[in-house]
């Protein structure tokens, strides 16, 4: 898994912040029924973002995380990957997603992507984007090359997607650890060139020394990294809306 169960976004909360959430229950166009936690600013917002988990699917962090944006005037919904054989319950600790997360396939990620976007569309958002994680950061790229009107991609430590390439459509951010047991430098090295190659508007940023999961509040010799790669975000998001 990326996240312990205690972990937290290093993002500082904002205080007084006029903000709602819910625990919602979303269905995609293929029927299946599946958890998903939206928070928004109490004002109209034009800017959405759906949050792709890590492996683990829905859980605290990115509740968290759906509630930073919603304080900084964006609507986001963070969604679970496992409605399909899981249900759509919250669960514990204990969750053993390893057998729920081989049998989750590209398109059934992107159909649930798809009505998330539709939820925060229903709700005045006009410009969506991806923000993914791990496993979502991969899936947050991809997303970029479905049918789904995205303005742009963000994903954190995701495997880059260097056989799709050609599908992907830009802007997309990607970011890095540089001492990424999981993912080779190699690779988003490779990923950089591919885009460029391509002539996908991109961004590949690589934090050197920073492992895998570094945008943790719990890694605090890489809060500088997560600072910049929060910043990064926001100016995204802002920049493509």
């Amino acid at each position: 898994m990326c996240f312990d169960s205690d972990s937290l976004p290093p993002v500082p909360a904002i205080s007084g912040a006029a903000v709602s959430h819910d625990d919602l229950l979303l269905e995609a166009a293929d029927g299946n029924r599946f958890a998903a936690f939206a928070a928004a600013p109490d004002e109209p917002a034009a800017t959405g973002v759906v949050v792709l988990p890590d492996v683990r699917g829905l859980y605290r962090f990115y509740e968290e995380l759906a509630l930073r944006f919603a304080e900084r005037g964006i609507a986001a919904v963070a969604f679970d990957y496992y409605g399909r054989t899981a249900g759509a319950e919250k669960r514990g600790e204990d969750f053993d997603y390893t057998p729920h997360r081989e049998q989750t396939t590209p398109e059934g990620i992107q159909a649930d992507v798809a009505a998330c976007i539709a939820h925060l569309r229903d709700r005045g958002v006009t410009a969506v984007f991806t923000v993914g994680f791990c496993m979502g950061g991969r899936n947050a790229w991809l997303a970029s090359a479905a049918a789904h009107g995205i303005a742009g991609a963000v994903g954190f430590y995701g495997r880059p997607p260097l056989d799709d390439v050609a599908r992907l459509r830009g802007p997309i951010l990607a970011l890095q650890g540089g001492a990424d047991a999981a993912i080779p430098v190699e690779d988003d090295e490779a990923f950089d060139e591919a885009l460029t190659a391509a002539g996908i508007e991109h961004e590949v940023v690589i934090y050197d020394g920073a492992p895998h999961s570094f945008f943790d509040r719990k890694q605090e010799e890489f809060q500088a990294d997560s600072d910049d790669a929060w910043r990064r975000t926001l100016d995204f998001i802002a920049g493509h809306a």
